[in-house]
């Protein structure tokens, strides 16, 4: 790392990602440092969606809806098998905002600026045959329209490992602080399990998220952390053809329910996050009665339970704060860009617009930089044509998921489903192999997403999981054991409901 770097990344989320990649393509030496593992943060916590955000048409967003929707039309036609179409369905109840003509001008107005016209509106006959378990109690009909689902985390690695091929460089479980500028160099502190060193660039980038006013501290309070959480079931035990999306009771936040990995998951919440934001962010007790009673309205009939959920998230927005005592979800979804001296923050915003973002981001730091040697963002490597008995399906997966370490992947043996998820055992070596996995949490929170949607967080599959760690990261079994009891703790603490949690 002790190099002369033109840029310098902190923050491996999404934003970092795409921000690394695009000075890559740029042609400016890069380091990205993230001081947990990838995607560790909000980028792996989202609710899953590539979209236009159609709620933020209410606010008057048109810019910000029409660059989203562009956006995921180009990350559906870059990425298929990892950015996939997902049918909502919008349900139009009696006497519920929003009417149902503003629903329709909405949805009309949605696929406009996307340049696809793509939504219908159902009768309420039509609407119980789309979605049969909805609750049908004053429903009149609603909208079916599409967007789009990605695996947040593996969209992360996506873009961060095709930036490393082309020459950037990359580190995680490294924390930097005391940004200083010195001259035309921007200097910076890294620490690590590997010592103390002593780093700087022509200019620094915060892609820090949450975190940006604590590594910036000049002008600190910017942002208003709020906390998104989800509970997931089992995909029989909520039994979804499509997304449905619903104005919660108790306040009429838009509620989604989603299936996903097979899995299904219900969310979100939209809270004051007041706890350390170096603790893995939970969901708390009112957040499970609050979407409880939201699935009690909608889909009635199935009585869901506190036990019938096996597994949640929460991750935290770095929404921007207008210094006034609103209510969270009326704060803005915009991103915020500063420049403070050879340190460029961004942050704010959303998943599906990160490619925008970092063009904005070098547009930005241009003062600091010789003129590139490319123009343009960066656009991702073709989907990679999979060769030997590979089923069209997983193959179409592997490439989206892996570009054009996909070939790879598929020969790393076992192309068998883990039961209870999408993922295939030869994921599990290859992340082991080639994508920077330190502990297992890395491995199955981020690298595949089995303590997402299993049962346990996966404890049934340990024994031949361990057999791969060990064999794949040279792990001892006291290693492996540590890892497993570190895993599970974090699990029973953060990723499901804690017994006696709700009452």
């Amino acid at each position: 790392m002790n190099q002369e770097w033109d840029i310098i990344v902190v923050g491996g989320g999404i934003t970092g990602a795409g921000i690394f990649r695009q000075s890559v393509h740029l042609g400016y030496k890069t380091l990205l440092v993230e001081q947990n593992d990838f995607a560790w943060g909000t980028s792996s916590r989202s609710s899953k969606l590539v979209h236009g955000g159609l709620r933020y048409l209410k606010q008057g967003k048109i810019d910000l809806v029409r660059d989203s929707v562009l956006e995921r039309q180009a990350l559906l036609a870059e990425l298929p098998g990892l950015v996939n179409p997902l049918n909502f369905l919008i349900a139009d109840y009696k006497g519920q905002s929003p009417n149902p003509w503003l629903l329709r001008a909405g949805l009309a107005t949605y696929d406009t600026l996307a340049g696809k016209w793509d939504h219908q509106w159902l009768s309420r006959n039509d609407f119980i045959m789309a979605a049969p378990h909805l609750n049908r109690e004053g429903l009149t009909g609603g909208g079916r329209f599409t967007d789009a689902q990605v695996d947040d985390a593996r969209l992360v690695l996506r873009v961060l490992l095709e930036g490393e091929a082309e020459g950037g460089t990359l580190e995680s479980y490294t924390k930097a602080t005391s940004p200083r500028r010195e001259g035309d160099r921007t200097h910076l502190t890294l620490e690590n399990s590997r010592g103390r060193f002593e780093v700087s660039a022509r200019v620094v980038f915060s892609a820090t998220g949450a975190w940006a006013d604590q590594f910036s501290e000049h002008r600190p309070h910017r942002l208003r952390p709020l906390r998104g959480s989800h509970i997931t079931f089992p995909g029989w035990r909520l039994p979804l053809p499509c997304a449905l999306s619903f104005s919660h009771p108790d306040d009429g936040r838009p509620t989604f329910l989603v299936p996903w990995e097979g899995a299904s998951f219900c969310g979100t919440t939209d809270l004051d996050h007041n706890h350390s934001l170096d603790q893995e962010p939970r969901i708390e007790a009112e957040e499970v009665k609050y979407l409880l009673r939201g699935l009690a309205f909608a889909v009635p009939h199935l009585e869901l339970q506190a036990r019938d959920i096996i597994g949640t998230w929460a991750g935290v927005r770095p929404v921007l704060s207008s210094g006034k005592e609103v209510d969270p979800s009326k704060e803005t979804r915009d991103h915020a860009l500063w420049n403070e001296n050879g340190v460029v923050t961004m942050t704010g915003g959303k998943l599906t617009t990160f490619r925008l973002m970092a063009g904005e981001a070098m547009e930005e730091a241009a003062m600091y930089l010789p003129a590139p040697s490319r123009r343009g963002l960066f656009t991702f490597a073709p989907p990679t044509l999979l060769e030997g008995p590979v089923p069209p399906h997983l193959a179409q997966r592997l490439s989206g998921r892996y570009g054009a370490m996909a070939q790879q992947v598929a020969e790393c043996g076992d192309l068998s489903l883990i039961q209870g998820s999408w993922n295939v055992w030869a994921e599990l070596v290859w992340a082991c192999r080639a994508e920077r996995v330190y502990h297992l949490s890395d491995l199955l929170l981020r690298r595949t997403r089995l303590g997402f949607v299993l049962p346990g967080g996966g404890r049934e599959h340990m024994e031949p999981i361990g057999k791969i760690c060990c064999k794949e990261l040279g792990w001892d079994a006291h290693r492996w054991k540590s890892e497993m009891e570190d895993y599970i703790h974090l699990w029973e603490s953060a990723y499901t409901v804690a017994e006696g949690a709700l009452w």
